[in-house]
Formats: structure tokens, C-alpha cells, sequence
């Protein structure tokens, strides 16, 4: 019995899981413990490692995250502000957004909060505002878009020709322009790359970076000192979603960044990550109850209360974001038999709202429940999820010896407390 089993089990024995419920989520706390552990062990001590808060903003996760030895990449105020309240070291934020403000800015450098500037009219603004703040600790770095291309989902990858993100390095005199924009402002200590994230293979990834490397390398020659100590390698490590197997792992992507950029694993910089999808996405799960079956022409149909409103990546772009679902009885036995044609809907009102589509599954019942695997970031914890979700709880899960203990991370409210907040 795996352990997302043991803890639908326990879901069950606490009344947490009743006739009535409608979706959970729950985040795996061991589970994501050791995911930071093996993140840290995978790369030496000159690494530091942030969390991208935008994967999961959870108040509680972001917390049990901290604890485990990570910073925060934050790409909005509010971002910001649960990663202050998540009790984070200044030290340890890093403000990643493309879209400051003059007051963003201010905050950053007055906090000596960490950012990367994405384009030339941001970095004028900044020319100014530093003037106010000379003795700021802010380590203020450049994103530079390597332009090497896209991976296999385009939404999710940042280093092409003609990304919204960072500055084009490949364009006209670009590259030698920065070198000067670094030249004369010895206050850029930091140069930031992401190249993307799902759908990026990890040799494409290990490119955009080498690519930076030999940019501050060059810089540095330029200025005659290092001026630049900090290279941010961003995240965005792919997750399997086909099953629970995990890869890459960690080890296998620092392994091969060693071998394609091996100045990194030296102490001449310190290296920032911002991981995010591949901490949390698979340590944590939504279930959801089969409210209604039925048969349409030769498809097996299943509603349940998990659709575009929780798995909206799914539900809108179902090719580039396949995820597996498991049917469990009422009393939690895991379904094996029967196996049909089965369609898993969601609740939304358009014909698109479906988690799965013509999947081969153990037929599911009225009052069954579906597991919904890794969906830990981006899924139940999206912020433009809060107020479409009136119904919907996330726990978190943790061994306390053989026995699993389970703890509210966010309260559902009826849907007459929202129809109130709305009135």
C-alpha cells in the first residue's frame, strides 16, 4: 500500500473524508522534507536554493519549507508578503517579477531584499532609486534570456527568441552592451537565467547556463575584479507525471551541470536555484468524490468536484499536461477490476472540464473517490484558485511513528459564506 493510500486511510478513520466531502488536497510533509534533503545533498555548500512561491503559496508548506533549509523566489508583492509572514531571512528572497513597480523596487532596495531586473527601462529606474539607497544589501542582478531555444512545451520555456522574460542576448550589440551596463554600475553583483521549466530537457537547460557563466566570466575580465559573485541558474526541473517514479532527480541534473559548467562547483560564486514544480508537485494529491456516473455512446463518465477550478492546466491544455488519476472505493479500497473507457469530469460548465479523457480505468461508481496524483504545485494551491474553490480543504500529512497525523492547512468555507463575501 503506498503511502498516498495510507493516508486516504486515515483521511477515512479521522471522518476527514465523509459522504458529503467534495475535493481535498493534501501535501505530504515527510515527503516534501525529504525532497529538500535530497536537493541539498545533490549539489555542494556554494549552492543556495529557493523555492518558488508562486508553485505553492501555502502559508504552512512555505513554512515547513524554511524549516527544511530553503530561501524563497518570489514573482509578486504578494508572493512577498507570505514569504515574509512564512518568517524567511531577508537573506534568503529573491524578487523575480517582470513587472515592478517604482514601489516593488523601493521595498527591494530598502528591505536589502534581492532582485533581478528584466529589461532597460526597469534598470532606470533603478539607476535612480539606487541613488536614495546607497548602502543597500540588495543583491541586484540582470535576467539575460540566452535565446537558445524552446523545449517541448512552449508556454513554459523562457530562453526563446522572442520571450517576455529578461534581456535578449543574442539581439544586435546586445552582449557587449551589457558588459558596460555592468561596467558602470559596480552595484550589479548578480546575473539570472532561466531558460524554462516542463518540457525543458536538462541538456538544454545546462546550455542557458554555461552560456551566463561565460557572460560573467567575461564581465568580471572587464571590470578587472569580480564584481559579479552570485549567479542565479534559476529552476525549473521537469517532473514525470506519468507515474510515481522521479526523474530526473537532482543528482542527475547537478551531475550533468558539472560536467557542462564545472566553474559552478567551485567557491568562486555562489549559485542560487529556484526550484519550484520539482520540490512540491509530487508530494501532494487532491481527491475528489464521484458525485454522478453515466453512459454517453460508447464512454464511461464520471463527475466529480475536481475539474478546471483546481487542475486548470489539465483541464485547458490536456496534451501538455497529462496527469493520472486512481479510483478508490467508498471505504478506501483501491479499484482493479472492470476496467472501461472512462472520461473523469470535472464540475465547470463546459465540455472541456475533464481531469481525464478515454482512459482505460476500473469503472468508477456513484460515491468512489478519484485520486488525483502530483499535484503538490500549481494544481489546489494556485491563488487564482481561492475564490473559486468554496468547498475544497488542503491538509497536510505527516508519520508521527506508525500512526499518520493530519492537520488543516486551509479551512473550506460553505458556499453561503461566500455568497456573504461576495454580497
Amino acid at each position: 500500500m503506498s503511502f498516498h493510500h495510507q493516508i486516504l486511510n486515515q483521511l477515512l478513520v479521522d471522518e476527514i473524508v465523509t459522504p458529503e466531502l467534495t475535493a481535498i488536497g493534501v501535501m505530504d510533509f515527510d515527503g516534501l522534507e525529504l525532497t529538500v534533503k535530497q536537493l541539498l545533498e545533490a549539489f555542494p555548500d556554494n549552492f543556495k536554493h529557493t523555492f518558488a512561491v508562486k508553485a505553492n503559496g501555502l502559508l504552512s508548506v512555505l513554512k515547513k519549507l524554511k524549516e527544511s533549509g530553503m530561501g524563497a523566489e518570489v514573482a509578486s508583492p504578494g508572493e512577498l508578503t507570505l514569504a515574509l509572514k512564512a518568517d524567511f531571512d531577508i537573506n534568503d528572497i529573491i524578487f523575480d517579477s517582470p513587472a515592478k513597480t517604482q514601489a516593488d523596487l523601493r521595498v527591494c532596495l530598502s528591505q536589502n531584499i534581492s532582485l533581478n531586473i528584466d529589461n532597460l527601462q526597469e534598470l532606470a529606474r533603478l539607476d535612480e532609486l539606487i541613488k536614495g539607497f546607497p548602502d543597500t544589501k540588495s543583491f541586484v542582478g540582470f535576467r539575460v534570456n540566452p535565446q537558445i531555444g524552446s523545449g517541448g512545451i512552449s508556454s513554459t520555456s523562457t530562453a526563446t527568441q522572442t520571450s517576455k522574460f529578461g534581456y535578449p542576448l543574442a539581439d544586435g550589440n546586445n552582449y557587449q552592451q551589457l558588459i558596460e551596463i555592468y561596467k558602470q554600475r559596480p552595484w550589479l553583483r548578480s546575473i539570472h537565467t532561466h531558460t524554462g521549466s516542463q518540457g525543458c530537457p536538462l541538456e538544454l537547460m545546462a546550455k542557458g547556463i554555461k552560456v551566463i557563466t561565460e557572460l560573467a566570466e567575461r564581465i568580471n575580465d572587464s571590470v578587472g575584479q569580480q564584481q559579479i559573485t552570485r549567479i542565479d541558474i534559476g529552476g525549473g526541473l521537469p517532473v514525470n507525471f506519468s507515474s510515481d517514479e522521479i526523474k530526473p532527480t537532482f543528482s542527475e541534473y547537478a551531475d550533468l551541470l558539472k560536467q557542462e559548467v564545472p566553474l559552478l562547483f567551485t567557491d568562486k560564486y555562489q549559485v542560487k536555484t529556484e526550484f519550484g514544480r520539482a520540490v512540491a508537485a509530487k508530494n501532494g494529491f487532491i481527491l475528489t468524490r464521484v458525485e454522478y456516473t453515466k453512459q454517453s455512446g460508447d464512454r464511461h463518465i464520471a463527475i466529480t468536484h475536481a475539474g478546471a477550478q483546481i487542475i486548470t492546466r489539465t483541464a485547458f491544455l490536456p496534451q501538455s499536461w497529462p496527469i493520472r488519476v486512481t479510483g478508490f472505493t467508498s471505504d478506501g479500497e483501491i479499484k482493479t477490476e472492470n476496467p472501461v473507457t472512462t472520461d473523469v469530469a470535472g464540475p465547470c460548465c463546459f465540455a472541456a472540464d475533464l481531469i481525464t479523457k478515454e482512459k482505460s480505468l476500473p469503472k468508477l461508481e456513484q460515491n468512489d473517490y478519484v485520486m488525483v496524483h502530483d499535484t503538490g504545485a500549481y494544481y489546489f494551491s494556485n491563488h487564482f484558485d481561492y475564490n473559486s474553490l468554496p468547498r475544497v480543504a488542503v491538509y497536510s500529512a505527516q508519520k508521527h511513528d506508525t500512526k499518520i497525523k493530519l492537520n488543516c492547512i486551509r479551512k473550506p468555507e460553505t458556499l453561503d459564506t461566500v455568497v456573504a463575501n461576495m454580497s
